[in-house]
Formats: C-alpha cells, sequence, structure tokens
C-alpha cells in the first residue's frame, strides 16, 4: 500500500509517434482492452489528437469497448493490432505447433485465454513463451490451440499473490479502522468491477499513458491485489492498487482531479501516479517500490524493514516473469 510521503513529482516520460495524419477520419469501434494508446500508433496520430477530436475528457483517460470513435484514415485502412493480453481468434489454419521437450507442458487454450495470462499462471515470463511456441504476436492466438510451457513440468501450480494480507497475530482493530473496513466491503460489493484480465489490461494501458514501466505497475498492483478491485486490507487499503485515503489525497493532487479509490480506474491510475512520483524521488528502482509498501521517507530515514526487503523481492521476481 503506497504511503503519501512524497510531494515532487517527474515529468511524465511519452513515447513519441506519427505526426498526425493530415487524412480523412474514419468512425472504429472500442474493443475489450483497446486503449487511446494502441489506437493512436496503429493509426500513426497522437493520443492528444484522437481525444481532441472526440472531444474525451480527462484526455481519453477512460475509453469502453462498443464506443465509437473518430481516427484518421480511409476504411481501406490496415486492421488495428489486437490490444496487448487479449486473444484475438484467427480464421486461418495455424501453422504447427512447437514440440515439447521434457521438462514441458502443453496448455490447450481457451476461451478467454491470453498469452500473457498463460506465463502469468505458470510462472514463466512471457519472452520466453512466445520463443517456444515460435509466435510473434502474442494476440494471436486461438481456442484449442497447444501452447508449450517451457520448463514447468507436469506439477506446475499458478503463481497466487496474497492480497490483503491478514493482520499479524495478536493485533487487534480499533473499532475505528474495522468500521471503516467493514463500510469499504459493502462499498465494493455494491460496485460492478472489472474481471483480472480487463484489470490487467487496464494497469498495463494507464502506466503507458503516464510513462511508468508498465511491468513495474502489473507485478506491484499483483501483489498487492492479485488485480482485484473489491480486495480490502485491514487497514483500510483498498482495490487493485491498496489505496488508502492519504494516498488517494495524495494522488488526487498529483492528478489534478479528485480520484475515487473505490473506482477501478481512478484506483490504477492513483497507484500508477504514485509509483510515478516514487521513481522521481527515489534513488533506485528498489527504493521505488519499498517506499510503495513502507513509505520513502521512511525507507530513507529508518532504513528497509525486512518485510520491505521481502515485499520488493516479490515484485521483482514477478516483474521477471512478465
Amino acid at each position: 500500500m503506497p504511503f503519501a510521503d512524497v510531494a515532487a513529482l517527474a515529468l511524465p516520460a511519452h513515447a513519441a509517434v506519427a505526426p498526425v495524419a493530415t487524412t480523412s477520419w474514419k468512425t472504429v469501434t472500442v474493443r475489450p482492452g483497446d486503449t487511446l494508446w494502441n489506437l493512436a500508433i496503429a493509426h500513426r496520430t497522437t493520443v492528444r489528437a484522437i481525444a481532441e477530436k472526440n472531444r474525451l475528457s480527462n484526455g481519453g483517460a477512460l475509453i469502453l469497448p462498443g464506443q465509437k470513435l473518430m481516427v484518421p484514415g480511409s476504411a481501406a485502412s490496415a486492421p488495428r493490432p489486437s490490444a496487448p493480453g487479449h486473444a484475438k481468434p484467427v480464421q486461418s489454419a495455424p501453422r504447427p505447433s512447437a514440440q515439447p521437450s521434457a521438462g514441458d507442458r502443453v496448455h490447450t487454450v481457451r476461451a478467454g485465454d491470453t498469452m500473457s495470462g498463460i506465463a502469468q499462471h505458470y510462472g514463466v515470463s512471457l519472452t520466453k513463451l512466445l520463443a517456444a511456441n515460435r509466435l510473434a504476436n502474442a494476440g494471436l492466438i486461438f481456442v484449442g490451440q497447444r501452447i508449450v510451457v517451457p520448463g514447468v513440468g507436469s506439477s506446475a501450480k499458478p503463481v497466487t499473490p496474497t492480497p490483503a494480507p491478514a493482520p499479524p497475530a495478536g493485533y487487534q482493530y480499533p473499532d475505528k479502522t474495522a468500521q471503516a473496513v467493514a463500510e469499504s466491503k459493502a462499498k465494493l460489493a455494491a460496485r460492478d468491477v472489472p474481471s483480472r484480465t480487463d484489470t490487467s489490461a487496464m494497469v498495463r494501458a494507464t502506466a503507458i499513458r503516464h510513462g511508468v514501466d508498465p511491468k513495474l505497475a502489473l507485478a506491484i498492483s499483483y501483489l498487492e491485489s492479485g488485480w482485484y478491485q473489491r480486495a480490502v486490507s485491514y487497514t483500510d487499503a483498498v482495490g487493485v492498487m491498496q489505496i488508502m485515503p492519504v494516498s488517494q489525497t495524495w494522488a488526487s493532487e498529483l492528478a489534478g482531479r479528485s480520484l475515487d479509490r473505490y473506482d477501478t480506474q481512478d484506483n490504477v491510475t492513483a497507484g500508477v501516479l504514485i509509483i510515478r512520483a516514487l521513481q522521481a524521488g527515489a534513488d533506485s528502482r528498489e527504493q521505488a517500490i519499498g517506499g510503495y509498501y513502507q513509505g520513502l521517507y521512511s525507507v530513507r530515514t529508518k532504513g528497509l524493514y525486512e518485510d520491505t526487503k521481502r515485499y520488493i523481492a516479490s515484485v521483482l521476481a514477478i516483474y521477471a516473469r512478465m
């Protein structure tokens, strides 16, 4: 859970894309997992240009499946690439699957599977999984396809996060905190929340939009909550990024608008902005990760606690498997 003890915020790092197209604009329908970033790259324009053309609020921070958007190009332009983390069925016959070696495992693709999800499930890196199956595009898999998972054997178990840890033995809830936790759980139970797959895509897209390493944001959020918005800790840290009330206030200042930690997109935005602020103020990536858990001021003045060291190691282990 992040602690708000750093006020400095680095200027966002934005990757350059091609200049805004001067051709006519066409209408596209947003698919699950699409982001303005992906659409801008696919149609050789900028996020800002699409947001302004479609008069999107908050710079297009939230777009929805089924939404119609104007993008540069004619109806004959090339199709958009699949959104990261979302498998797209292909109609033509695939090339032969890679053959498993001793110690490998074969996974049969089911509806909704993605290569990134399969990699996370078996605890292998996406790069290794793609290489083992000779796949150049993680978005092109189909139901029934056999995916070779290298080096995990038949006894492999999925990697499971430990979200919303239980309080230490003997810990007594203050009445006020216990009430806040109960209220948070009730609020989240009454709200619709996205699936873990959609949530991970949201984390990735938000991190890219704000110039944060998406793998780092995904690793922290996976360890914090398992990409589950209804996770609530015994200290009343809430949601995907385990945002506390003080963290919500800090992140709202960083965002320049009021953020609602009970809203999935706002919760993710808060965590990503805090990660960016911590990286701007920390001396290293490890110190920034520790700052998310312990607080950067505490890390600098008191050093890393033992549980913070374990937290950093866990985040980096998950990062390596992304």
